[in-house]
């Protein structure tokens, strides 16, 4: 932080009126905000004082905060032809180059904004510093620009919103001095992670590809060149494992943690996040020649998302000794056995039950991933603790009816498979509705040599549930298998169930969910509680072991398993913080003997 920087101690003890000018120019034409957030000090940390801003824009009116978005000015538009923009807009558009848009750029961002406020009512705005702080490039911008326009308005006005806090944030970070520099880190390791793809221009990692083997060795290289880890090592089934010693040679050890491999086309931040905080943590205990009373073991999971091969969590289920030797048998789309992808990789499958971990050497298991979800974003919060990693359950199902000419069947003698199913369809949304943290989603749907004229004879579809017990989850499937019998009876129609998959759900261990939540608490930021709909490593440890889970903010809704996928470094550096802060509770505790 410079000397002449804003600090808090300012803040805290100036007037109302003192600390609204001291935020001036924070939210764009707006003194509002800060003087709404004053009536919130003391702020302990500058994370505070900045979700007390928000809070005061999520607590205005509509129309407030539609005069707050208002007040912001158009990309490349008039008030930055006419040098009417403020000084904090004039940096955020050059440094994202549109003082130097081409004539044919400018023209096309001139007509985005014109399309954009005659469909929305107010003017586009991004964080055009984006998610690292230095700037989009042009286009970026536009491309933005061009999907956004297609939004709802009840998705852009929370957008635009969205953008404008983070403005907010960066010209704090301007005003305070502060820079994120292990949040910064970890997002130009994921980015440097993300240039190993099976696709150009789509990232795609699956397990043992070459990609996927350039990722493992960039791992390890970090982990020993970069961070200071004691010991790296890539293990029988792909694991990168390194291991930072505690104080002792027999000390216990703290397993974290996440997968590297990806979805076809995914993010850059699903599992990998999980890896890399960790990695930023170690990173900083070595360089201040920290020592803990534990040793941390942290594990780059080689596959979790059963992409190449049907069997999913091969790297964690390693280390639980649930790796399944038939599975060594399965063969991707190309023939390629996994045995034989193995060891063309290097791997000794016979060395793959050595993996096994003895629990009783480890405190348990944590492990930070990106939500995946919408919720935090909603709610403008940048961290989660996860309660419990929801049961699921998953069916591949057909019904049967008899398929008649469209034209000359009446409504009532017809045994439509495919209005049977949409029957199906609603009485699960309907019933999910009802539980809460309960979803039901069919997400397969076809209909086979389907024809216009044609009554559907046959209807295939996929039916995921999934809750946060396993009672909840079996009491849903339960009213569903009733609503088949009588959907068939009334229909005519004959439907049948495949159970695929089933998952229990694994809680998160209460004292490690407790150790989250105080990290949390001690960035100055309010604790969200929330369940994880989606499966995790930490699923296949929480077999043999206590685990907890943090989740962090996504950018762009939250959307996961998508190019989309983002997050911003100071989401990151929270992360980092936060697990700093559990390591010191997990230290004091060990070091009391509980």
């Amino acid at each position: 932080m410079s000397p002449n920087s804003l600090n808090l101690n300012t803040l805290n003890e100036a007037d109302a009126a003192a600390f609204a000018q001291h935020l001036n120019g924070i939210y764009e034409h707006s003194p509002w905000v800060g003087e709404r957030a004053a009536a919130l000090r003391p702020f302990a940390s500058l994370h505070a004082l900045k979700h007390a801003l928000v809070s005061a824009v999520r607590q205005a009116s509509r129309d407030e905060q539609l005069a707050l978005i208002r007040a912001h000015p158009e990309l490349a538009g008039k008030a930055m032809v006419a040098k009417s923009l403020t000084a904090e807009s004039t940096h955020e558009q050059s440094t994202a180059g549109l003082t130097h848009c081409s004539p044919e750029e400018f023209a096309h961002l001139q007509q985005l904004n014109a399309d954009y406020n005659a469909r929305f009512g107010w003017p586009f705005i991004l964080a055009v510093r984006g998610p690292r702080g230095v700037g989009l490039s042009r286009q970026e911008i536009i491309s933005t620009f061009e999907r956004r326009l297609h939004g709802s308005a009840a998705f852009e006005f929370a957008e635009v919103r969205r953008n404008i806090h983070r403005i907010a944030e960066i010209r704090l970070n301007d005003k305070f001095g502060h820079t994120p520099l292990q949040g910064q880190q970890v997002w130009d390791w994921a980015e440097a992670l993300a240039q190993h793809s099976e696709v150009e221009g789509a990232l795609t990692v699956t397990y043992l590809t070459e990609p996927h083997r350039a990722c493992a060795k960039q791992l390890a290289d970090w982990m020993r060149d970069d961070c200071g880890f004691d010991r790296v090592d890539i293990d029988a089934v792909g694991n990168v494992v390194g291991v930072y010693d505690g104080q002792t040679a027999d000390a216990p050890r703290l397993l974290t943690g996440s997968h590297y491999d990806t979805v076809r086309n995914g993010g850059k931040y699903d599992g990998r996040l999980g890896i890399l905080v960790p990695m930023a943590v170690v990173r900083a205990l070595k360089a201040s020649g920290t020592r803990l009373p534990y040793a941390l073991e942290v594990v780059g999971f080689s596959e979790e998302e059963g992409q190449r091969y049907k069997a999913t969590f091969l790297g964690s289920s390693a280390l639980t000794g649930q790796f399944d030797a038939r599975w060594l048998d399965q063969q991707d789309a190309q023939g390629i056995p996994l045995r034989e992808a193995m060891r063309r990789a290097g791997l000794c499958v016979d060395d793959i039950p050595q993996l096994r971990r003895d629990a009783s050497r480890y405190l348990g298991f944590v492990e930070v991933h990106i939500e995946q979800g919408p919720v935090l974003n909603a709610l403008d919060l940048p961290l989660g603790v996860v309660t419990s990693i929801n049961g699921s359950v998953r069916f591949m199902c057909e019904a049967i009816g008899q398929a008649c000419h469209a034209g000359t069947t009446p409504m009532g003698q017809r045994q439509d498979a495919a209005a049977a199913v949409a029957e199906l369809i609603l009485a699960l949304e309907k019933r999910a509705a009802q539980v809460r943290d309960l979803v039901g989603t069919v997400g397969m749907l076809e209909v086979p040599q389907g024809s216009i004229n044609v009554v559907p004879g046959r209807c295939r579809f996929s039916l995921d549930i999934r809750a946060t017990t396993d009672a909840a989850r079996d009491a849903c499937v339960a009213d569903m298998r009733e609503h088949i019998t009588r959907i068939s009876e009334a229909r005519g129609v004959h439907i049948q169930l495949e159970e695929t998959m089933r998952a229990s759900a694994a809680p998160s261990h209460p004292t490690w969910q407790a150790h989250w939540e105080a990290a949390v608490a001690a960035l100055g930021l309010p604790v969200h509680r929330m369940p994880s709909g989606a499966g995790h490593d930490a699923m296949t440890l929480h077999t043999v072991m206590p685990q907890a889970m943090l989740f962090v903010r996504g950018l762009n809704a939250g959307i996961s398993h998508n190019p989309l996928e983002s997050i911003t470094a100071d989401d990151a550096d929270l992360a980092v913080q936060a697990f700093h802060h559990l390591l010191a509770t997990v230290a004091t505790t060990a070091a009391q003997g509980t």
